[in-house]
């Protein structure tokens, strides 16, 4: 017997309370931040769509990469690499098979698997944050205890999983960074992703995925050896790794976009105004993380941090955050060194001495860098 799991309906006063929340929020949800550009590829898309979806394969990865239609509308890109990898991605979620997006921390995996699933299902928020301590209700189903007690195990009491409601609903699930989930509980995936089947063994029924139903996991390469994922999960993904920027210029290009979004919505002074600030930021983070200096002719000591692009946008968000409340609003040196500090020296031993090798023999001897060297020497002492 199968059981169904209800839709969730929005009439229109509680669509107006929760596009007014969505426009006070600190991080409206992707469908919400980008309405627009969604509604306007919905309304130009001529191409065939899969069931339950919103847009094209072609429209989604359009929506990601960016571009111009052809009544004018400038698509923005929310993600800057590869167009193969995105239209891998796309194409996986395509088909009866699961996506993991794989890559070292920092590589827009969340940020990609989100607008993946605003685009196609027109809704992000069917999330499973994988950590030490998530059970398998989170993926199955849970009960309402009260109702569990005093009625016993039934329809009403069950409580559903945002995976049990996306296969209901032929919506697009998303687990984040499943390698943390404990190995018994991820396995609980494999009869889903195998079978589009969810038991429910004490009513004696089950869910049945319907057409447009699939999940997108996240996985960071460093998690290797935490709770490695069963060689029998594994086949049921598809994996796109995500790499890092290939260019210096690329990660300034993402850096500036992210940092612009975000400090629109803090108020804070625009990004052009810093970006000599921001590309020296990439700059710094990418000889480290590389272990050799932009010219290839010094080899670095590189720290224990991943110095990630998602960091190097922490750390200007928080330069543009003191420029604008204690400087002039211009982004300098002085107001980005101590974030670079704290990305960089997490082990307070080993990668301090790192750090100041790095000054003393990179950037003190670098044209044009005396007034970083200077700032970063002073949160340094």
């Amino acid at each position: 017997m199968s059981v169904s799991v209800e839709p969730t309906s929005v009439h229109t006063p509680a669509g107006d309370r929760e596009a007014s929340r969505q426009s006070e929020a600190l991080r409206p949800h992707a469908e919400h931040a980008f309405a627009a550009e969604l509604a306007a590829l919905a309304a130009q898309d001529d191409r065939p769509r899969p069931a339950r979806w919103l847009l094209s394969p072609w429209a989604v990865a359009t929506y990601l990469l960016g571009g111009t239609l052809p009544d004018g509308t400038v698509i923005t890109p929310k993600y800057v690499g590869p167009r193969r990898i995105v239209e891998a991605a796309v194409t996986t979620l395509a088909t009866d098979r699961a996506l993991l997006l794989l890559g070292v921390p920092g590589t827009a995996k969340t940020w990609v698997s989100e607008h993946l699933a605003a685009a196609v299902s027109g809704d992000s928020t069917l999330l499973v944050q994988g950590t030490a301590g998530t059970p398998e209700e989170a993926i199955r189903y849970g009960w309402n205890y009260a109702q569990l007690l005093a009625h016993g195990p039934s329809r009403d009491a069950l409580v559903p999983s945002p995976v049990m409601r996306a296969m209901a609903e032929g919506m697009t699930a998303r687990v984040e960074e499943l390698t943390r989930v404990p190995a018994d509980v991820q396995d609980s995936l494999i009869t889903i992703l195998s079978e589009k089947t969810l038991p429910i063994p004490e009513l004696g029924q089950e869910v049945q995925a319907v057409r447009g139903f699939n999940v997108i996991a996240t996985a960071n390469d460093r998690d290797r050896g935490v709770n490695e994922l069963s060689s029998a999960l594994r086949r049921r993904f598809n994996t796109v790794v995500l790499p890092l920027p290939e260019s210096a210029d690329a990660e300034v290009d993402i850096v500036s976009r992210r940092v612009d979004q975000i400090g629109r919505s803090l108020d804070l002074p625009a990004v052009p105004e810093g970006i000599d600030e921001i590309r020296r930021v990439v700059t710094v983070f990418r000889e480290l993380r590389d272990g050799i200096t932009a010219d290839g002719r010094t080899k670095l000591k590189s720290p224990s941090g991943t110095l990630s692009t998602a960091e190097a946008i922490s750390v200007v968000t928080n330069g543009l955050a003191l420029a604008a409340h204690f400087g002039d609003g211009v982004l300098r040196a002085s107001d980005v060194a101590a974030g670079i500090l704290g990305a960089v020296v997490r082990d307070p031993a080993a990668d301090r001495v790192i750090w100041q090798e790095y000054l003393e023999a990179v950037v003190r001897e670098r044209d044009g860098w005396k007034d970083f060297y200077r700032a970063c020497r002073e949160v340094s002492a």
